[in-house]
């Protein structure tokens, strides 16, 4: 993790260039992870690039906080390891050998080192343009959650659905550790990740889930290894 100077506003400033890049939605939405922490001094601007990019329709946000800076000096507190252990994922599928924050993962695919909005709004844009290989719908009923897809085109491998929620803003004061006496809002916190079942897309997707808590749900549908998102839903 290095140890670099920033302003909260200049990684607003690049991220407006995010904004102003932003497409027309889509019927599939870009997913993008960002691996953070609250401990990593590194992490506020990429945070603000995440939180510029909530209000698109075309992007579905999330924050996963890990916890393996913990000992450094301040327990994030919406570190889980299982955020963690994603991101090993994703690097051991990729061939590398250490994980890092800030990182940002595109659909499964693209990782992006640190802030960088520009190499982000590319990514972003690449993935656009591949368009929806699948119709994925997710909606209430009563208190149970409904999940339904269409077949996908193309050749694919078995795939899993994973159901989470994300806490859209909590405000924190950092007292210790590399970003003491600092406050932060952070947006789209994951928590409650599940992978609830597997799927082979030779039929129709329809599952019906109980759900509970207010937050909004996000929907995944992802190649296991983890591979590519081949489709994502968010239900406010």
């Amino acid at each position: 993790m290095s140890r670099v100077s920033y302003t909260i506003t200049a990684a607003l400033t690049c991220a407006g260039i995010l904004l102003a890049a932003a497409a027309q939605a889509e019927q599939r939405p870009v997913v993008v992870e960002l691996y953070t922490s609250q401990g990593c001094s590194s992490c506020p601007p990429a945070d603000a690039i995440l939180s510029a990019l909530t209000d698109r329709d075309d992007v579905i946000a999330i924050a996963l906080h890990v916890d393996y800076w913990d000992y450094i000096g301040w327990k994030d507190e919406f570190g889980h390891p299982a955020h963690a252990d994603r991101q090993r994922a994703y690097a051991a599928q990729a061939g590398r050998r250490s994980i890092y924050t800030p990182e940002m993962v595109v659909n499964g695919e693209t990782d992006i080192v640190g802030a960088k909005p520009m190499l982000l709004s590319e990514a972003i844009a690449a993935h656009k343009e591949i368009g929806a290989r699948m119709q994925l719908d997710a909606k209430r009923e009563g208190g149970a959650l409904r999940i339904s897809g269409t077949v996908p085109t193309g050749a694919v491998g078995p795939m899993e659905i994973h159901v989470l929620r994300v806490t859209p803003a909590r405000t924190s004061k950092i007292t210790r550790g590399e970003n003491k006496s600092k406050t932060f809002t952070y947006t789209n916190i994951a928590h409650d990740w599940r992978v609830v079942g597997t799927w082979d897309g030779q039929s129709p997707l329809d599952l019906l889930l109980e759900v509970s808590g207010e937050d909004p749900v996000v929907v995944l549908v992802q190649e296991s290894g983890p591979g590519a998102i081949v489709a994502a839903a968010k239900l406010d």
